[in-house]
This record gives C-alpha cells, structure tokens and sequence, in this order.
C-alpha cells in the first residue's frame, strides 16, 4: 500500500469549482418552467453540462492535488467517459425537475440520481488511474453512495422545494459539499498499490496534460458563474421570461419592492405576488383573489400581466391571470382546460383557453 497525502491548496480550490459549479447549474434553471420547451430543453441541457462538468472538474483539481510517491496517469478514454457519465445523469435529474410535475417524489428521485452520477463519476474516474491502482471494498463503496445520496437529496429537496434565492444559495452550498464529502470519504476509504502493467484502453494522459483541461473545464464553470451572479445580485432578481423583453423601468423596480395594489376602507394596500392565487379583469381595473378575499387593484389586467410575467402569473384567458403555484388541479378537455383552487375561498376554478393551454401546462409541468 502507498502512503498518500493532499495538497491543501488543490483541496479548497476543489471545494471552491464544486460551489460555483453548483450556483450557476442551479440558478440557471431558475424560471426554466416558464419557457416554451425547446428553449426549456436548451437551458437545461447547458446546466446539465455546467453541474455535470463541475463534478467532474472537482474531482480532478482534487487527484490533481493527490500526492503519491509514484508517477502515475491516465487513460483519457477512461476519464472522458467518467465526465460525459456526470453530465448524462445529471441531466436526467434535470428533465425530471422540469418536465415532469414537481412532487416530492420526483425531488428525491432527482436527488438520487444526482447523487448516483457523482458516486459513477468518481469510481469512473478513478478505474482511469494507470501504474497506481486503487483498491477498495463493496462496502467503502456502499458507504460513499450513502453519503452521496443523502447529501444530494438534500441539495435537490433545498433547492427545489421553494425556487427563493435563498433556497438556491443553500441548495449551492448542500451541493458543493455532497460533491466535496463524496469525493473525499471515497478517497479516505481507498488505497493505492502499485500497478506495472497499463490497462488502459485510450491513450495516456499524463497529469501535465490533465491540468490543462482542468484549468480550461474550471476558467468556463468561473466565466459562468460570474454572468450568471451578475443576475443574481442585479436589480432583476427573478429569472427573465420567455422571449425578448424590454429593459425595466423604474416605476416596475418600485413596483417589485412594494407588492400587488389593492384597496380595502378606502386606503392603499401592497401584497406579496406569491400571496396572489389569481387575477380576473374588472372593466379596466383588477379583481385580486388571495386567500378568502376578493380585492380591488387599479391595474388593468394587461398592466398585471407585464408586471408580474416575472413572478410566475400567466394569461390562462382573457379575463384571467394564474399562480400555477397556487393550482391544486388542472382538467383537459377536449380542447381547453380548467384550474383549480384550493384554500382560495373566492374562487374554486378558472377557465383555461385553447390558445393558452400549452403555457400553462408546461408551467405546471404537464
């Protein structure tokens, strides 16, 4: 057996590409339901590939910084399958999160598939290892997909539960470490031994080499985590919808900051869009249904349409604006459809058009 250690530098910076990996793959979906398909697809896809290829980057700034009395390298057959298998699987986490509907069940079953594809990634990735071989029992493999499960199930119920900022930010943070903690209690349970005969099924691909696509793989993950920050901690804090749109003005700024009008008693009230189950047209001015209540609000439905297109409402008819957040229900019909209403004691249904129904569907993942 060889004694090993870790640079410590290469260890925090492993931790480091794993957060923004994480970050920019989850924040990037954010507002991906909203999307018309092919551009949901799109969005995921390229999150797939920014998750997918932080495991894999993680992993190897880590074997970079692996410190073995030997030399050894890699097969880059090997190691470029360990990375396009970290991508598939966190893919297919990904299109169950945003085409399916979102219950728990499809969180923890995301969950454990991302959790699945960071426990191949690394085996993969190690199998890859040429003149030092690893070796490792059943049950130090058993023992890392625990820890990689149970942490990624969490990073995925965090992050998707409630589609906040914040929740992303933690949901970033349980990611990195799922990622991070995996690696390093699969390495911690691992020995390496000499190997002199190569099995490699590629050519070879020495640490010189290695480090160079790792230093690329990590300057894309940065480039897009930090245009993907911008965002974040810009004056839009929602994602943006679908198609072109026009720059925010500063009345819909101070409108973001105050809430939803409505009048009660002859005074001025602002509530919360999330709050919001549905609005309906009143002549030129708004009805607001939330909670038990029926409120009056001076905006025309298509002034509320524009204004909150970024909190999630959709035009499910003429007369009406959507939460999908706030359906219990939703009925097809032969060419239409209906939504349904629970805790909302106003309103029980509202009526969705033909020429509406693929949006809405789509927004609650049907």
């Amino acid at each position: 057996m060889l004694d090993y250690s870790h640079n410590a530098i290469l260890v925090v910076a492993s931790l480091g590409v794993a957060l923004m990996a994480g970050f920019t793959g989850l924040y990037l979906t954010h507002g991906a339901n909203r999307l018309d398909s092919q551009r949901r697809k799109f969005v995921v896809a390229l999150a797939a590939v920014i998750l997918g290829g932080g495991i894999w980057s993680m992993h190897f700034v880590a074997m970079l910084g692996l410190q073995l009395p030997i030399l050894f390298y890699y097969d880059a057959l090997v190691t470029l399958i360990s990375a396009l298998v970290a991508i598939l699987m966190v893919g297919l986490a990904l299109l169950l999160l945003h085409f399916r509907r979102r219950t728990m069940q499809t969180i923890v079953g995301a969950g454990v598939i991302v959790g699945m594809g960071i426990v191949v990634m690394h085996y993969v990735g190690m199998a890859g290892m040429q003149l030092c071989r690893p070796v490792y029992s059943i049950w130090d493999v058993a023992i890392s997909t625990v820890a990689s499960v149970v942490l990624s199930v969490l990073a995925i119920w965090v992050a998707y539960d409630n589609r906040t900022q914040r929740n992303i930010l933690l949901g970033t943070v349980c990611f990195g470490v799922a990622v991070f903690t995996m690696h390093f209690v699969a390495t911690g349970l691992t020995d390496f031994v000499v190997s002199d005969v190569p099995s490699g099924a590629g050519p070879e691909l020495n640490n010189q080499v290695l480090a160079m696509g790792v230093t690329v793989s990590v300057f894309l993950i940065c480039s897009a985590f930090l245009l993907t920050g911008i965002t974040f901690i810009g004056p839009s804090q929602e994602a943006e919808p679908a198609g072109d749109s026009e720059p925010a003005h500063e009345p819909e700024l101070s409108v973001l900051r105050a809430g939803v009008p409505f009048e009660r008693e002859g005074q001025t009230f602002f509530a919360e869009p999330y709050r919001i189950a549905a609005i309906r047209a009143e002549g030129h001015y708004t009805i607001l249904y939330m909670d038990s209540e029926k409120l009056f609000c001076p905006w025309s439905i298509t002034e509320a349409e524009t204004r909150l297109l970024s909190d999630g409402f959709l035009r499910a008819h003429r007369s009406y604006l959507v939460n999908p957040k706030h359906v219990s229900c939703f009925e097809r019909h032969k060419d239409n459809g209906t939504c349904y209403f629970d805790g909302v004691e106003a309103l029980t249904k509202v009526p969705v058009s033909r020429s509406r129904l693929a949006d809405i569907r789509s927004a609650l993942g049907l």
